[in-house]
Order: C-alpha cells, then sequence, then structure tokens
C-alpha cells in the first residue's frame, strides 16, 4: 500500500473513531478534531471552556502536533495547568492543501503514537 493510501485509510479511522465518540453520526471536521486533541493535551476533559480558550486550546493541539516535526518543543506548564510550547523552527509557507495535509500525517502519527489506531 502506498504512503499515501495508508495515510488516507489511517485518518478515515481516526475520523471514524471520533465521530462515533462525539458527535451523533456526524464526521467531525479537522478544526474539531484539533480542538479534542488540544482538550486531551490540556488534561481538562470535563470543563467548558470560552470562546478565547478554545483559539487556545487548538493552538496548543497544533503546537503538539507540529512537534516531532521539529517546529516547536513543550516549554512548561503554567500555574493554571496550561502547557506551553516554544518555536524552534519557522513554519515553512504551505498553500491551504499543503497545510491540510501536514497536519493530517501529524494527527495520525499522534493518534499512532498513543497507540488508538494502527
Amino acid at each position: 500500500m502506498s504512503r499515501d493510501e495508508t495515510l488516507k485509510r489511517r485518518w478515515e479511522t481516526v475520523v471514524q473513531l471520533l465521530s462515533d465518540r462525539f458527535t451523533d453520526g456526524e464526521p467531525l471536521d479537522l478544526d474539531g478534531i484539533i480542538y479534542l486533541i488540544g482538550i486531551q493535551e490540556l488534561g481538562k476533559v470535563h470543563q467548558k471552556f470560552q470562546k478565547d480558550d478554545k483559539v487556545n486550546l487548538m493552538h496548543i493541539a497544533i503546537c503538539r502536533l507540529l512537534v516531532p516535526y521539529g517546529y516547536y518543543e513543550f516549554d512548561y506548564v503554567d500555574r493554571d495547568g496550561w502547557p506551553h510550547f516554544k518555536a524552534k523552527d519557522a513554519l515553512p509557507a504551505l498553500k491551504a492543501g499543503e497545510q491540510t495535509l501536514l497536519m493530517k500525517e501529524a494527527i495520525v502519527g499522534y493518534f499512532l503514537e498513543n497507540g488508538l489506531i494502527t
């Protein structure tokens, strides 16, 4: 199986897994999955969040997802329990489709790393 086919299959598995657990059958989109990863990384899964918090949760997720690519590294957890990351390398200029592909690849890697998919 080619790399693209493997990524596609794994991505569909991630979407199905999360959609089954968190929606009424509608597939989650990329932003929804990133948001859920942010909540997971924060570790406050039963808390309600304000709009500003939701943006910050997505930022946490994106930073965490891009750590294996060398763009960010974990820095510290603040006194409120929020993780902080520092930029290590500038993100390349990517077109929208390339950004989406990078994030899908990073999310699949995250799920593989955490043993949630194979």
